[in-house]
């Protein structure tokens, strides 16, 4: 059999790659670009991700059947990919080190290229350039087949849950309102922790990187305009051992872990916890602190490509009578799901409100409230071109 050249190997390696996770990515030259940039012609490192074309998730002994090679080829190719972002490789429950194939993101490629600290390179800002094309190039795809996809954006698992901020500025607890007697919870449901503090607490192994929406939006030449602080990506217990050795994070205590989430509760961003499987029954893996004009997730849905899907235990509720109309809410809220009415009193959109209590803690009156109750939040891109008659 001939030998494949380079070419076709970056090609067929992008195809495994960009078939990762909850969505598709095309294969074309601006995906194929951030492979070559990523993995540089390393031949072997091509042939291993290939050999993860028809199962994501291997051992050492999968793999070396899988990809024909020797194991210390194996072990050479999958260390050096895990460093370059593209191999989750932890011990299972068992012991048993077990090799994940990641996606191009959510959660993989991108966030870890841009989760340590960022030197400015040109090689980072290529890629934060290509990274931006893609998913130009996504947001086409996505608006021109849009009615078909519809039924597919509604059927979409959460991809993170939001954990609500619980104190206002001053430091006095946010007014929880309770769930109602009436409603039955079935007894099967196990309640997820509802604090960041809970969830740090249950963890020995906390790291910490960078924000990498905020690092890549900056590398981009646009800087937040919260100027929010950016050392404040979180990762637990077997995700942390990962990025802590291939070096996008640093192991912290949790003294200094709760320091940095209050900064970030400050700040006004929003704590996203996120559990393997999107089910909010197992221990979560990570949590970001969003802002509203950088994070991927809010801008990829402002920009038609995906839908918002969150998991919440929370909805934000607005006493009109203490109301005074100053536009707090409206000006903080991530979804635009809370504004100002021609009466001069906000309004909430419980479709596209996700819980997360940053309205109610900066609300200078006291008139936000969060009200108990879990609930699934799915926000459909917006359509973005007309339809043609």
């Amino acid at each position: 059999m001939a030998e494949r050249s380079l070419e076709e190997k970056f090609r067929r390696a992008a195809e495994v790659v960009c078939r990762q996770g909850l969505v598709p990515f095309p294969v074309n030259e601006t995906s194929l670009e951030i492979l070559k940039i990523s993995i540089g012609d390393v031949e072997e490192e091509l042939d291993l991700v290939y050999a993860f074309r028809d199962k994501a998730s291997q051992t050492a002994e999968e793999l070396e059947k899988s990809s024909g090679m020797p194991a210390e080829k194996v072990e050479r190719a999958a260390k050096s990919l895990a460093k370059k972002g593209f191999i989750f490789n932890q011990p299972s429950s068992s012991g048993v080190m077990v090799y994940r194939l990641l996606p191009l993101m959510n959660v993989g490629l991108m966030e870890y290229k841009f989760m340590g600290q960022l030197t400015g390179t040109e090689e980072e800002k290529r890629l934060a350039h290509l990274f931006e094309e893609l998913f130009r190039q996504v947001s086409d795809q996505i608006q021109q087949n849009y009615d078909n996809l519809i039924p597919v954006f509604k059927a979409a698992p959460p991809v993170d849950r939001t954990v609500p901020a619980k104190t206002k500025e001053e430091g006095k607890p946010i007014r929880i309102i309770p769930v109602s007697r009436d409603v039955s919870v079935p007894e099967e449901t196990i309640l997820p922790s509802q604090s960041v503090e809970e969830i740090i607490n249950k963890f020995d192994e906390i790291a910490v990187g960078h924000c990498f929406c905020r690092q890549r939006r900056s590398v981009l030449g646009e800087p937040c305009k919260t100027h929010a602080p950016v050392l404040n990506c979180f990762t637990f217990g077997k995700s942390a051992r990962h990025t802590a050795s291939q070096g996008f994070a640093k192991m912290i205590s949790k003294e200094e872990a709760l320091r940095i989430m209050k900064e970030a509760e400050e700040a006004g961003l929003v704590h996203k916890a996120f559990h393997p499987l999107s089910q909010e029954n197992r221990p979560e893996t990570s949590i970001c602190n969003c802002c509203k004009d950088c994070c991927d997730t809010l801008n990829l849905w402002r920009d038609g490509v995906f839908p918002l899907c969150n998991s919440t235990y929370y909805l934000a509720v607005v006493d009109e009578d203490a109301c005074t109309g100053c536009g707090e809410c409206e000006d903080r809220c991530s979804t635009e799901a809370i504004s100002v009415n021609e009466e001069g009193k906000a309004k909430v959109d419980e479709k596209a409100c996700f819980g997360c209590g940053v309205c109610a803690r900066f609300c200078p009156v006291d008139a936000v409230s969060l009200k108990e109750g879990f609930r699934r939040v799915r926000i459909l891109p917006p359509r973005l071109r007309e339809v043609k008659g």
